[in-house]
């Protein structure tokens, strides 16, 4: 078989330059061929939300991605993966996107987020509940950019833009030439995840004075809410209220500690709650409220008391109430005092946002840059000082309005930013931490260093009727393979049928050539010629037509008859014939009439000698 193989490409070798080059120029052009190796690229995607509030869909309802890439730009987006960056994102566009059925959309995102333009960044964030606010059958996806990713989107983004030319030989041969990527996760389908504890944790510090005592209860969410779960740090909100929580433990277990500054609290058994919510930034305080308090009430002795501490120590800083009935026909709560609100405990919470509605506290921009550790520390000093002025009762018993419980170096801005680069380097929605979560047990930790009768409270959606339902496939796996749109696919099967047209042309080519006789006797045609055949026969006439293989139409042909004892030897008698056919099978001999003479055998001559 190598044999063979060996005596065909030698003769291919040796044959016409065309047929050579028309064969071996394919292989050269794939050794040789300058395309990059890597078909595939990987990308780790975080989907966007996806749960059920009180029987109504929010987010994003699916999960599965298989189509091709696209920019925003292009004219046809139907069943395309569109590619927005989020510096060039828009809600109009985002919209478009939507309203072309486009078949998924990834947001690409900067991986260091404080780099971003602060009118971008603040754009996006009040486009967020728009994006988590609506039911969305697209699935929509978030990618944080890299180098990879950045060039997928460049070469998308030009063949997108390619579209819109004016000339349509540009457009397809741009089309022709361009990379297309396909992109596909790796991940099934969303599925409601069942039997999903939300886990609260509770820790307390004992009066003196017996179980009679009024409770001060302090609040604060540990968990995040951004458009994506994976990337919902929560830095403001509310990592920086957990840190105030925890510093305020610390603060006070260190009063309770001894019997001299062991709090008898309060005179009535009345309690409130504060909870605390985005303390990390800002020169503002604002305490909100559902109800005012009453004159001479504990509530009203806290509003006294943050006043009387700002006032007097803080100058600089805005401190206002601000009062917002709890309004029970929307599906979520504004604050989280009025989840006590509802059940008739006096509630309130303190956050530096003026409004329920800032976009700060739901977002995924809310990152580790937003929080300045020296103002949460500011904050956390001010809640301190306010309620160490309640529970003892300092302004009825006339103590100094300046006086200071805690000094500036009691609250250490070391730890408060050591708890909120732990929180903020972990995504912390709701559907991600389960009761077995590294948070939960790190909390449950650093507050048994402060306080006591530590114990946990799971919450857990009825299975008839359930409040609240979570989703599943938030986080994937985005593979980019590299390919060729369907026009270049019918440009090519043009190229190979030329090909194979070409290759077919010249071998048929050469197989002319081969059937073509060697003999050319179109320039005897018309003029006597002499035939000598098979078993010494010999005639001449004229010659009148012939094929390639050598069939002879002569005319005028004459015999010349043979020696009856000789049949090689000829004699001087001839015959007339006329018009025949020759079969070339049989000739032997054809040569020209006119100039043709006997000569003697040379060889007879050398032998007789």
């Amino acid at each position: 078989m190598l044999e063979e193989a060996s005596e065909v490409f030698e003769n291919m070798l040796k044959s016409s330059f065309p047929l050579t080059f028309i064969v071996f120029l394919p292989a050269v052009l794939i050794l040789v061929s300058p395309l990059p190796a890597e078909a595939a690229h990987e990308f780790t995607v975080y989907r966007m939300q996806q749960y059920d509030l009180q029987g109504q869909p929010y987010g994003t309802r699916n999960a599965m991605l298989n189509t091709e890439a696209r920019t925003v730009e292009a004219e046809v987006l139907s069943r395309r993966c569109v590619l927005m960056r989020l510096i060039d994102f828009s809600y109009e566009k985002y919209q478009k996107v939507i309203r072309q059925s486009a078949g998924a959309v990834v947001i690409i995102l900067p991986k260091n987020m404080s780099t971003m333009p602060q009118d971008v960044v603040q754009q996006f964030m009040e486009i967020e509940p728009e994006l988590m606010s609506t039911e969305t059958i697209v699935p929509v996806y978030f990618a944080l950019e890299d180098e990879d990713l950045l060039s997928i989107y460049e070469q998308t983004q030009t063949s997108s833009s390619s579209q819109g030319s004016a000339s349509a030989a540009e457009v397809l041969l741009h089309t022709a030439t361009a990379n297309g990527f396909q992109m596909v996760t790796s991940g099934a389908q969303s599925k409601a995840v069942s039997d999903w504890a939300i886990t609260s944790l509770e820790g307390r510090l004992t009066g003196l004075g017996g179980e009679d005592l009024p409770t001060i209860v302090l609040v604060a969410h540990y968990d995040s809410f951004g458009v994506a779960p994976w990337l919902s740090y929560g830095a403001d909100s509310n990592a920086s209220g957990i840190s105030a929580i925890l510093e305020l433990a610390r603060l006070f277990s260190r009063l309770y500690t001894y019997k001299r500054t062991h709090a008898a609290l309060l005179q009535d058994n009345v309690a409130f709650v504060l909870c605390l919510d985005t303390l990390g930034a800002g020169d503002t305080l604002h305490l909100h409220v559902s109800k005012p308090p009453k004159e001479g009430s504990p509530q009203h002795m806290l509003l006294r008391e943050l006043e009387t501490v700002v006032t007097s120590q803080y100058p600089d800083i805005k401190f206002s109430m601000v009062h917002k009935k709890i309004n029970l026909a929307d599906d979520t709560l504004a604050w989280e005092h009025e989840r006590f609100g509802i059940r008739r405990l006096p509630a309130f919470t303190l956050s530096h946002l003026e409004s329920h509605r800032s976009a700060h506290r739901n977002s995924i921009m809310d990152v580790r840059s937003k929080v300045d550790v020296k103002k949460l520390a500011r904050n956390t000093k001010i809640v301190a000082e306010a309620l160490a002025r309640v529970i003892y009762n300092l302004t009825e018993k006339s103590a100094p309005r300046d006086l200071q419980i805690f000094t500036e170096q009691m609250v250490q801005e070391q730890q408060l930013s050591a708890v909120i680069d732990w929180l903020t380097s972990l995504p912390r929605a709701a559907q991600l931490i389960d009761k077995d979560s590294s948070v939960i047990s790190t909390l449950e930790y650093i507050m048994g260093r402060y306080l006591k009768d530590i114990k946990r409270h799971y919450v857990k959606a009825d299975k008839r009727d359930p409040e609240f339902v979570f989703y599943d496939q938030l986080k994937q796996t985005l593979n980019a393979y590299r390919v060729k749109p369907a026009i270049f696919d019918l440009l090519l099967a043009v190229c190979i049928a030329a090909y194979l047209g070409a290759m077919y042309m010249a071998v048929q080519d050469k197989e002319k050539k081969k059937k073509e006789s060697i003999f050319d006797l179109s320039k005897y045609i018309d003029k006597t010629i002499r035939v000598k055949f098979q078993g010494g026969r010999e005639a001449s006439g004229i010659l009148k037509g012939f094929d390639p293989l050598l069939n002879l139409v002569l005319d005028g042909t004459i015999e010349y008859m043979r020696d009856p004892d000789d049949q090689y030897k000829l004699t001087e008698d001839t015959r007339q014939l006329g018009l025949v056919v020759c079969r070339g099978t049989s000739v032997v001999l054809i040569c020209p009439q006119d100039g043709m003479e006997s000569i003697p055998n040379p060889f007879v001559q050398q032998q007789d000698g």
